[in-house]
């Protein structure tokens, strides 16, 4: 298994830019499957999210090639044969949920297996089920597979989901984008994937309303053949890594292309714990429709907040951007309560980070309390199975002086491209060896 050899305790300085977003990513290679015509994705990450979708895809008999460095050409073959799908590929991505929407287009009865993705404890498949049974999509849990009997499938009407998940909205979006009629979706997701999803359907035909809101009002097209290019738009939960890798080393850093909607409130809290940053520039991101910006982070001494750090769906505190907040509270003078209520076991990764020094108390499954400041340590650690956990490991290595060892970095590669290269552009000394 890969490793990052990190030599840490290093100021950091110059420019780092906002990848595309991932999780948008993952959805639209997936819906791309709904356009029987060529789709362009631009600006696509390379990550090993995207190789195991890729991968699933090529396996069915889908036409996928990079061209000019970032950009993947999608074109769907005339029938699609499940019984050929990548299972071992597919047993490594989450993402593959999205075919139980996405081939309700394609089959009336067929078989999609069972994710893999991050261990987080009971990430429970129940939401996307009574989703889709409201257009009368009948699906049956086996040992590896969902079996899945679309023959009596009709528009969605009103329905309310059964939590505000991002994949569960997309599924439901997914599902109504495809049927003729009217479908309300009620407490769906706002978050950026979800914009993203309903940007590149309203491009292939769809009509959309409420975008950004909690409630969605779709009118579906029974098919979809167009020539279709779409850029995606920029990730905010890698800009948060940049944060806080910043926050965590007490670094001066330039962050370019961030998504400014999704990381505000993230930012008040920062802000109110002393951190200090600029906005340099407000702009348009290539699609036309999210606002992004520069900042510029700055040295600061940082204070525990009274309150609670939790997160919430959007706009809320981004759920992913939550256990960033752990490597910089060990930075924070006090006491920090961090309450991550969505993930039994999420929280249990935190501790990880007392093998570098810091003083992670856990409280219960949900909660901790990060005492600091303190001066982070370099030591070896195995990155739990688990994205964003094993990230603020990496985060608090780059704090830690001297040389740390970051084993089976798998988990972190599914999420992000070249970090190492990246984050040796300021002056972070990190390599990787496979």
């Amino acid at each position: 298994m890969s490793k990052y050899v990190i030599n840490g305790g290093r100021k950091l300085h110059g420019t780092l830019t906002t990848n595309t977003s991932k999780n948008a990513a993952v959805v639209l290679l997936n819906v791309a499957l709904l356009n029987r015509g060529q789709t362009i994705l631009k600006n696509v990450a390379k990550i090993e999210e995207v190789n195991r979708i890729l991968e699933v895809l090529q396996s069915i008999g889908v036409s996928v090639k990079w061209q000019g460095g970032s950009d993947v050409v999608i074109q769907p073959p005339k029938k699609i044969d499940l019984k050929k799908l990548n299972y071992e590929s597919a047993v490594r991505t989450r993402s593959i949920l999205f075919f139980l929407s996405i081939m309700l287009g394609w089959q009336k009865k067929f078989l999609v297996p069972q994710p893999g993705g991050c261990r987080l404890g009971k990430r429970t498949v129940t939401p996307h089920l009574f989703a889709l049974q409201n257009f009368g999509v009948k699906i049956k849990t086996l040992s590896k597979y969902y079996e899945v009997d679309a023959s009596k499938l009709h528009a969605g009407k009103e329905i309310v989901l059964y939590e505000s998940g991002d994949t569960v909205t997309e599924n439901a979006l997914i599902a109504a984008a495809q049927v003729p009629g009217r479908t309300v979706i009620k407490f769906a997701s706002a978050n950026y994937q979800v914009q993203d999803l309903c940007f590149f359907l309203e491009k292939l035909g769809v009509k959309i309303k409420g975008i950004g809101s909690t409630t969605l009002e779709v009118i579906g097209k029974k098919s979809f053949n167009k020539k279709l290019v779409y850029e995606i738009s920029e990730d905010p939960i890698e800009s948060m890594l940049f944060i806080a890798i910043a926050a965590t080393t007490n670094s001066s850093i330039t962050i370019k292309r961030c998504p400014i909607e999704f990381l505000e409130l993230e930012l008040l809290k920062l802000e109110k714990m002393g951190w200090k940053y600029k906005i340099l520039k407000k702009y348009k991101a290539k699609n036309g429709r999210t606002w992004l910006v520069d900042l510029k982070t700055f040295p600061s001494r940082l204070v525990a907040l009274d309150e609670k750090i939790y997160a919430r769906p959007f706009p809320g505190l981004n759920i992913d951007n939550l256990p960033f907040f752990v490597p910089i509270a060990t930075q924070a003078k006090g006491r920090t309560l961090i309450f991550d209520w969505v993930y039994e076991n999420r929280a249990i990764y935190y501790t990880e980070l007392n093998r570098l020094g810091a003083k992670v108390e856990l409280a219960d499954p949900h909660r901790v309390y990060v005492t600091g400041p303190t001066k982070l340590k370099a030591t070896e650690v195995i990155c739990p199975p688990a994205l964003r956990p094993s990230t603020t490991i990496l985060v608090s290595m780059l704090a830690a002086p001297g040389k740390s060892i970051l084993h089976s970095v798998y988990s972190i590669e599914r999420g992000y491209e070249d970090l190492c290269k990246r984050l040796s552009l300021v002056g972070a000394k990190i390599e990787k060896f496979d």
